[in-house]
């Protein structure tokens, strides 16, 4: 799929080495093209205070976009280890 900067999406998979999970949401900041590769994207995560809990890159097949049915959730950082 292909996002817009500045949108909203969703994480479909853990990622451990950058301590986020399925599910948290970020924002895309960059757009990284690579001749024969899906595009990847720069995505920051933020906790709830608006804080940056990190910047991520990944390929665009590990997120989707937002739908209604989705519902916000709160886990603390100090679980997620």
């Amino acid at each position: 799929m292909d996002f817009q900067l500045y949108t909203d999406v969703v994480l479909q998979v853990d990622v451990p080495e950058e301590s986020l999970r399925a599910g948290d949401i970020g924002t895309i900041i960059d757009r990284h093209d690579v001749a024969g590769l899906e595009p990847g994207y720069s995505i920051e995560f933020f906790d709830m205070l608006g804080q940056t809990v990190a910047v991520a890159t990944l390929s665009g097949s590990l997120l989707r976009v937002p739908t209604h049915s989705d519902r916000p959730a709160v886990r603390s950082s100090a679980l997620s280890a």
